[in-house]
């Protein structure tokens, strides 16, 4: 198991090298971000990424550190629909094997030109959530890896399964960085990361495996997110906070739910754990995404004055 001096070390590797005029993310000593998923709703250049619009949003926000989206970098595949239960169409199948081309071929040289957007205007790619699923194969598993450190982020963070994160564990060790597993809310796919023993059984399979804690997931799974922080802090990459209602609720504006935000914001600032929180939009809000990051970022914020 990687000591937290270790761990710390790993996880800071992309954030040392930002411009000495970047954005603050620290506020009263918890540092706040963005997962950039959050900003799924803006248009793109077309055939291209969403880089550009994305960045916007964030220097218009205000932040200085993010978890970046992958699918937000790699252009999109249009995929045709086949019949529900049916296999893939062609359309599908072709926009599969075109998105495993764009990732085995595209140099790193353009993941790297995307770090020096990131970097000139003052915001740091903490971690990469690149989520590899079963079609995925072990070169797309392992570029992956090349990606987040041409990318400058320290991490990878993966909503992936338990029976791929078995695939994912050598190459954490290959390139000796750590990972951390995505949870969500359902409980009842053995295979699911949601459950405080899903996260168990990954850290066991490699030293390099954490845990990437959504607080309104867990929540809605009805487990105790506070409590859980107390105990394994020193495995948690960072938090993802959004407001969910116990036994599978719903998303909701911020304080309407049963997620306790403000508590663990709170927990983190007191005990001065260096788990960054970041938020991450779901629910279905009156303005824009830019708008409504704005007002859960105001809330962050308001819990930690």
């Amino acid at each position: 198991m990687l000591t937290r001096r270790e761990f710390g070390m790993l996880t800071l590797a992309g954030l040392v090298r930002l411009k000495p005029d970047a954005t603050d993310p620290k506020v009263n000593g918890v540092r706040l971000g963005v997962q950039t998923y959050s900003f799924r709703d803006l248009p793109r250049t077309s055939g291209g990424d969403a880089i550009d619009p994305v960045l916007d949003a964030m220097k218009a926000c205000g932040f200085g550190e993010c978890e970046l989206f992958a699918p937000q970098v790699e252009p999109q595949f249009s995929a045709g629909r086949g019949q529900r239960g049916g296999p893939p169409s062609p359309e599908a199948v072709k926009a599969r094997e075109d998105a495993r081309t764009w990732r085995l071929e595209t140099p790193l040289d353009h993941f790297r030109a995307i770090k020096s957007k990131f970097d000139r205007a003052g915001i740091a790619i903490y971690a990469y959530n690149y989520s590899p699923n079963a079609s995925y194969t072990d070169d797309e598993i392992d570029r992956g890896f090349e990606m987040t450190k041409a990318l400058g982020a320290g991490i990878i963070t993966a909503s992936t399964t338990l029976e791929v994160a078995k695939r994912i564990a050598p190459f954490a060790e290959k390139h000796k960085m750590i990972v951390a597993m995505h949870g969500h809310s359902n409980t009842k796919d053995p295979n699911e990361f949601s459950t405080p023993d899903s996260f168990a059984a990954a850290m066991k399979m490699s030293k390099y495996f954490k845990v990437n804690l959504d607080i309104g997931h867990f929540t809605a799974a009805n487990f105790d997110a506070m409590a859980y922080i107390r105990e394994h802090h020193a495995d948690i990459t960072n938090l993802h906070l959004k407001d969910r209602k116990k036994n599978q609720g719903d998303n909701l504006p911020w304080g309407q739910g049963e997620t306790p935000i403000r508590e663990v914001l709170q927990l983190l600032k007191r005990e001065k754990w260096p788990i960054p929180a970041y938020i991450e939009y779901e629910y279905r809000g009156t303005g824009t995404s830019v708008e409504e990051v704005k007002k859960c970022f105001a809330y962050a914020k308001q819990s930690l004055a």
